[in-house]
């Protein structure tokens, strides 16, 4: 397997299906126009493609010096377990530090704070919202 990993935001009708495979559209409904609005709004973004078809994608919200906030961390079912969101991560991280950005968080869906733990990040107390990168 060869992923290509590039910064660049996919076209809508390429994330749309890949966003659906999380289940997060059963309680959002969002729209792939509103997607695909959200998506343009990003800092940074690492998208994961297989022979042309995407197959992963994150991305960061920030000011770009004080905060950023990574989001919408996917990795298609098919594809999960062989390194590519951790890969997408470290790309988003490395930007991060090469900006000098000093808070670093990010939204965990539930059941993956060990993935995230495996990458630096480490879990807010309980009555603080996310993960933050130490």
């Amino acid at each position: 397997m060869n992923i290509e990993y590039v910064e660049k935001t996919p076209a809508s009708e390429e994330y749309f299906p890949l966003f659906l495979t999380t289940g997060w559209n059963d309680e959002y409904r969002f729209t792939e126009d509103e997607i695909r609005a959200a998506i343009s709004g990003s800092w940074y973004v690492v998208s994961a493609y297989d022979g042309g078809k995407l197959i992963g994608f994150g991305r960061t919200i920030s000011d770009g010096i004080h905060h950023a906030l990574v989001v919408d961390m996917i990795v298609h079912p098919e594809y999960q377990g062989q390194g590519i969101g951790g890969e997408i991560l470290k790309r988003i991280v490395t930007k991060c530090r090469s900006r000098n950005i000093r808070d670093v968080q990010l939204f965990a869906a539930k059941g993956r704070a060990g993935f995230y733990e495996k990458h630096g990040f480490a879990a807010r107390p309980a009555d603080a919202p996310g993960m933050e990168l130490k």
